[in-house]
C-alpha cells in the first residue's frame, strides 16, 4: 500500500476555493485514462463517475502511484440490493444471509443490501497498467468496502465480471464465489453475459 494512494473523488467536487482542487483537475486527470481491454471500464470513469458520484448512484475512487502522482487505476463502490438463490449456497452462507435478509419461500432466494464493486480498471496509458497488480487494486477496493461496513454493517460484497475464465480464476483465487448470472447492455448497447459473484465479510 506504501506504493499507492487512493482518493474519493469527492475530494474533489466539494472544493470551492480556486487555489484548492477542483473538478477541473479531476477532469484533468482522468482525461488520459485508458482501457482498451475494457472501453466499458474507461468509458465510465469519463463519461459517468463524475456525474453518479454527485448524484449519490455510487462513488469512484482514483488510485495514484506514490512515486510520481499518475493514475494508476480506479475503482467504484456502490450499495445495491443482490438476491440470492438460497438453493446453491452453502449452509455456513445461509446461515450469514439469514441475519441480515429474510428468505422469500416463494422464490426460495435471500435479497440483501450489498456493496457492489461496480468498477475495476487499470491505466494503460504509457504502460502504467504494468505498475500495478490486480490483486493490489481489489485489495484497495476491499479496504474501502471494510471500511464502509465497519461504520455502517453489512455482510455481503459482490462484483459482475465477463465470462473469462482466467478474470473469474483471478475472483475465485481472491475470496469472491459465482452465485448468478445476468444479461447487460455494453457501451454499444449489444448485449452480453455477466457473472455475479459474492464474498461475505
Amino acid at each position: 500500500m506504501d506504493k499507492f494512494s487512493y482518493i474519493n473523488i469527492r475530494e474533489y467536487l466539494v472544493q470551492d476555493n480556486p487555489e484548492e482542487i477542483g473538478e477541473a483537475d479531476l477532469q484533468a486527470a482522468i482525461s488520459d485514462f485508458s482501457c482498451p481491454r475494457n472501453l466499458d471500464v474507461e468509458n465510465f470513469l469519463k463519461d459517468n463517475a463524475i456525474e453518479f458520484t454527485k448524484k449519490n448512484q455510487s462513488v469512484t475512487y482514483l488510485v495514484f502511484s506514490n512515486e510520481d502522482g499518475e493514475v494508476v487505476g480506479y475503482f467504484t463502490i456502490a450499495l445495491k440490493p443482490i438476491t440470492v438463490n438460497a438453493r446453491i449456497m452453502s449452509n455456513t452462507v445461509k446461515r450469514k444471509l439469514q441475519r441480515i435478509s429474510k428468505l422469500d419461500e416463494a422464490t426460495g432466494t435471500y435479497t440483501a443490501a450489498a456493496f457492489l464493486i461496480a468498477q475495476l480498471g487499470k491505466n494503460f496509458t504509457n504502460q502504467m497498467n504494468e505498475r500495478i497488480s490486480g490483486e493490489e487494486l481489489l485489495d484497495m477496493a476491499w479496504t474501502v468496502v471494510k471500511e464502509l461496513q465497519y461504520a455502517a454493517g453489512g455482510m455481503v460484497s459482490f462484483l459482475e465480471a465477463d465470462r473469462n475464465e482466467k478474470l473469474l480464476e483471478f475472483y475465485n483465487k481472491n475470496g469472491f464465489r459465482e452465485f448468478d448470472v445476468k444479461m447487460a447492455k455494453d457501451s454499444e448497447g449489444k448485449l452480453h453475459e455477466l457473472v455475479q459473484l459474492l464474498r461475505l465479510m
